[in-house]
C-alpha cells in the first residue's frame, strides 16, 4: 500500500485522547489491532479488520499475508523471512486502531529486520471503531494474549528458535500486560513510545513494567508525546529490577520516528543483535 507520511487524523486525536493525559490520569492504550469480541459491541471492530485486510493484501509487496486463529477468530499476520536464516524471529505489534502495515514504525522494522536475520510478523492487533472512546479500549486487552501465543506458535512452526517481541505505542502497552504476565513469553522485547502510569488496573505501564523479567529496550523520542517523554524517568525507576532493562531517547524523533527509520531500525537491531545473537 502506499505509505502516508502521517497517520490518519482520527488516529492522532486518539492518539492525545489516549497518551497526552497519561501523566496522571487513566491509561486505555497508545495502539491497538483486531480480535475476538469479548461482549457485544466491547470486543475488537472485526469489520474493520476485515477492511484493513482486503487493503493490505490486495497491493502487498513485501512478506506474505498468513492467517493466524486466536480465540476462533482468523486475524492477519504479514510474515517477511530472514535473508540469512538465523534461527531468530520477531513478532510486531503495531499501535491504536491501525493494522500490521503501518507506514509509520511497523513497516520499516518489518521488512528491515530480516536483512539483519530476523524473521518477522506483524500482527493484526484488536481494534475498535474511528469513533471509539477512549474507555471503549479497555475490553481489548483480555484480547491481547491469544493473538501473541498463535503468533509465537506460527513462528516456532518456521523453525523459531528466539523469538522478540517489538511493539509501538498502544502495542506496547499490550505487550507490557502480555509479559507481565507471562514471564518466559518472549526472549527479548522492544518497546516503542510507552507512556507511564494509569489508575486503571491492568492498563498502568509502569507497574507492568515493573513486573517484566525479560530483557527490555525502552525506547522514545526526544520529541514524543508527553506521556512518552514525561514518564521516562518513572519508566526507568520500574525498570530497574529487572537487570536486562534498558532505555533509550533517539535525538529529534517523534512518536512515529518520521524521517528517523534509520535510526529507529538501527537502535532496535543493535539491541537485539548484543541481547539475542545469531546462532
Amino acid at each position: 500500500m502506499t505509505p502516508n507520511p502521517r497517520p490518519m487524523p482520527t488516529t492522532l486525536a486518539l492518539l492525545a485522547s489516549v497518551l497526552i493525559p497519561l501523566s496522571g490520569t487513566a491509561i486505555a492504550g497508545d495502539s491497538a489491532g483486531t480480535s475476538a469480541p469479548a461482549a457485544a459491541g466491547s470486543g475488537s471492530d472485526l469489520a474493520k479488520e476485515q477492511r484493513w485486510r482486503e487493503q493490505i493484501v490486495d497491493s502487498l509487496m513485501d512478506g506474505d499475508a498468513v492467517d493466524l486463529t486466536a480465540g476462533g477468530v482468523t486475524f492477519l499476520g504479514l510474515y517477511t523471512e530472514a535473508e540469512e536464516p538465523t534461527g531468530r524471529a520477531a513478532i510486531i505489534l503495531h499501535g491504536i486502531g491501525v493494522h500490521p502495515n503501518w507506514p509509520q514504525v511497523v513497516y520499516p522494522l518489518r521488512t528491515r529486520l530480516p536483512a539483519d536475520g530476523w524473521d518477522t510478523l506483524s500482527i493484526q492487533m484488536p481494534v475498535r471503531p474511528n469513533d471509539a472512546a477512549n474507555a471503549d479500549y479497555a475490553p481489548l486487552m483480555d484480547e491481547v494474549a491469544p493473538r501473541i501465543d498463535a503468533a509465537r506458535a506460527y513462528l516456532e512452526e518456521q523453525s523459531a528458535e528466539h523469538v522478540a517481541i517489538v511493539a509501538h505505542s498502544l502495542g506496547a502497552t499490550m505487550a507490557n500486560r502480555y509479559l507481565a504476565d507471562h514471564p518466559d513469553g518472549a526472549d527479548a522485547y522492544v518497546a516503542i513510545g510507552t507512556s507511564g502510569s494509569g489508575v486503571e488496573p491492568g492498563r498502568d505501564n509502569t507497574s507492568m513494567i515493573a513486573d517484566i523479567r525479560v530483557p527490555m529496550l525502552d525506547l522514545y523520542g526526544q520529541d514524543d508525546l508527553p506521556g512518552v517523554v514525561g514518564s521516562a524517568e518513572q519508566r526507568a525507576k520500574a525498570g530497574a529490577a529487572n537487570p536486562g532493562y534498558h532505555q533509550a531517547m533517539v535525538p529529534g524523533a517523534d512518536h512515529f520516528f518520521d524521517g528517523e527509520n534509520d535510526a529507529l531500525v538501527g537502535t532496535v537491531t543493535e539491541w537485539l543483535d548484543e541481547t539475542v545473537p545469531a546462532k
